[in-house]
Formats: structure tokens, sequence, C-alpha cells
């Protein structure tokens, strides 16, 4: 959801200009470095290696993480149908399916991730905003009519919890610490998922 925060959302478009810099190099057949994606875009180095410490976490997220991402959006935004259950349900059986698919990925996508986190620190600056947030869009767009109903406080908390149902940190957690196989693990998050739904929705 968006911040009200100038701070903030001024640290969003600048890290935003960073990756769409390194995804057009990419697509003019360049590897990009830091250097290059902050060339690009138009910011000093320092400011670019504050949200990007090193390539690879610069390159992961200009290639969208995965390529299953573009049409798996196109599918969960155009072909959402039926109640609220319905909707979460198809979102997240969507997800799923292409993070399980996608296993070793995935697991690098949150290697980079906390490898970048920690670097930050070392570096001595505060953690720049580091993953777009695609699962909270794809919440807003499964469940628009219940989010508009509800108050704002009491969405941001349904939202968050149902983040936890769903992508490759979710995965790991029933793979590695509950020792699921894919199938059940990929059933336990969808009943989890639908619990948390209705009792989002009941509280009040």
């Amino acid at each position: 959801m968006a911040t009200s925060d100038p701070r903030a959302n001024q640290k969003h478009r600048t890290r935003a200009a960073i990756v769409e810099a390194a995804a057009r190099l990419m697509r003019n057949g360049v590897a990009p470095s830091v250097a290059d994606a902050a060339k690009e875009a138009k910011v000093s180095r320092a400011t670019a290696y504050r949200y990007f410490p090193t390539p690879e976490a610069l390159q992961l997220e200009a290639a969208g993480v995965t390529p299953a991402y573009a049409p798996l959006e196109a599918s969960i935004l155009a072909g959402l149908e039926g109640d609220a259950e319905e909707r979460l349900a198809q979102m997240i059986s969507k997800l799923n399916a292409a993070v399980f698919a996608d296993e070793a990925q995935m697991r690098m996508a949150l290697k980079v991730y906390l490898d970048t986190w920690f670097a930050s620190g070392a570096a001595g600056g505060s953690a720049p905003p580091l993953r777009e947030g695609r699962r909270m869009r794809w919440l807003d767009a499964a469940l628009a009519p219940e989010r508009k109903a509800l108050p704002k406080k009491r969405w941001r908390r349904l939202q968050a919890a149902l983040a936890l149902a769903t992508g490759p940190d979710a995965m790991v957690v029933m793979k590695d610490v509950c020792g699921m196989s894919d199938r059940e693990a990929q059933e336990t998050l969808l009943w989890a998922a639908k619990a948390l739904l209705r009792a989002g929705l009941d509280d009040e």
C-alpha cells in the first residue's frame, strides 16, 4: 500500500529508477554493473550502491526475479472471479504454484535480498527498500471490494497476515522447517490464507 512518508516515497522512486535503468541495459544485451545503472538513471554511484551493494542484487531485481512473474501477474489481475475467498484462492494458488516450480531461483532471490540487507548494514547505512512487494499489490487486486470496505488499519493488518501465506519465504518455512512436500505445503498455505481471510473479515 502507498505510504504517506515523502522521504519513503522518494526512496522508492529512486530505487525504481535504478531498476528500470538496469532493465533497459539488459534489454540491450548488457549485464549492468551498479555503476552502469547509476549512470543510466542519472543518480550518483553512492546512491545506487546504497540500494544495490552488488551487481547480482540489481540484476536479479531488474530481471523481475523470474520471467514467470509477467504472465503470472496478468493472469492474477485479469482472471479473478467469485467471492473474496474464491478470488484469494485463485491468487494464492497461482502464485505459490509458480514459486514452488521455480524453487532454486526463488531461494537465490532470498539469498540476494539477505546479502543486500547485511551489506547495507555493514556499510553503515539504513536498509533500503529491498523488494517491490508484488504480493501486496496482488492481494490488493484480489480483494479490492473487501479492501475498500474495510478501515485502512484493518485492511493493512489482514493484507500483512495474508502475505505470510504466499511467496518464497512461505515456501522455505513449509519445506525446511515443517518438512512438507510441495503438494502438502501448497495445500497448507492455501488453507492458512482462507482461515486468515475469514478471521480478518470477521474481526471488528
